[in-house]
């Protein structure tokens, strides 16, 4: 095996934590926060990371979170296993930026598209896609930036496949998450893959 890299996307408290704007009971937080980190730390296996900031303005968006410098915006990825650079995004799809984006010291920009920069940190933090042979997603929501994510990655030529314990619906809705996860148009640019799975091909 060449290599495997997970990349985490928007596992934030305002997603994960009871007092999040965007909280719903999710079982992929807790098979994270007291699973999958500890496995990562005694593995000494470190997690790219995709975070939001979803402060206004965002045109045709009113939503209003993970509002950068407040509680909400914390990511749950402990920092002694998070590669470095984060990416921050602040649509559904990782390429789209703006200016001051995770700056709470600066008011934010409108959203625009930077592919080229996305390209960039993915070559440097993740690695190119030929020098891996799959880049497991785990975060939230599989029906909504975990799909937009696993979009851009086949785009680029990653195998892409989604950890089923790691990732979580809008809803949290266990059957609903089974079936995005197994069905099109989610399969037609990410694979289902088990704990079980995962571990025999991380050892």
């Amino acid at each position: 095996m060449k290599k495997i890299r997970i990349i985490s996307v928007d596992f934030q408290k305002d997603f994960s934590d009871k007092k999040g704007k965007h909280y719903k009971p999710r079982k992929n937080v807790d098979f994270v926060k007291n699973n999958l980190v500890h496995y990562l730390r005694e593995h000494n296996i470190k997690v790219a990371e995709i975070i939001s900031d979803y402060r206004l303005p965002r045109p045709a968006d009113s939503d209003d979170s993970c509002r950068a410098g407040e509680w909400g915006y914390e990511s749950e990825i402990p920092e002694d296993i998070k590669l470095k650079p984060v990416w921050v995004k602040c649509m559904n799809s990782p390429v789209w930026i703006r200016a001051n984006i995770g700056n709470p010291n600066k008011n934010p920009g409108l959203p625009y598209q930077e592919p080229k920069a996305f390209t960039k940190w993915l070559n440097k933090t993740v690695g190119k896609p030929d020098s891996l042979d799959a880049v497991v997603l785990i975060g939230l929501t599989s029906d909504c930036c975990i799909f937009c994510t696993a979009q851009e990655l086949n785009w680029r030529g990653y195998n892409v496949k989604v950890l089923a314990e790691g990732v979580g619906t809008y809803s949290g809705n266990e059957k609903e998450k089974e079936m995005i996860l197994t069905n099109p148009p989610f399969t037609n640019w990410a694979e289902r893959i088990s704990w079980k799975n995962l571990q025999k091909v991380l050892k």
